[in-house]
């Protein structure tokens, strides 16, 4: 029984570290693409404090978004083996 709860742990454990990786990658993506958007038409000063945390702001919606659909577009791919096998 222990060996079943901890390879249950093991494999949540590496599974959360997966999705935060996932996550800091595509948010990482998200503030070089959010970096081209010019703000300065939307904001009265460009290089101001709050602009740069509009786009830190921006980059993390984004990104999160973003990795929740590759995260759930590989679940779902993985489920649909149960169909082949």
């Amino acid at each position: 029984m222990d060996a079943v709860v901890n390879d249950f742990a093991a494999r949540a454990g590496m599974q959360g570290l997966i999705y935060i990786i996932v996550d800091l990658i595509c948010i990482t993506v998200a503030w070089f693409v959010v970096q081209e958007v010019r703000l300065d038409v939307f904001m009265k000063r460009a290089r101001s404090v709050h602009t740069k945390t509009l786009q830190i702001m921006l980059a993390v919606i984004l990104g999160h978004q973003f990795a929740r659909f590759v995260l759930d577009y590989w679940q779902w791919s993985n489920l649909l083996r149960g169909l082949v096998e």
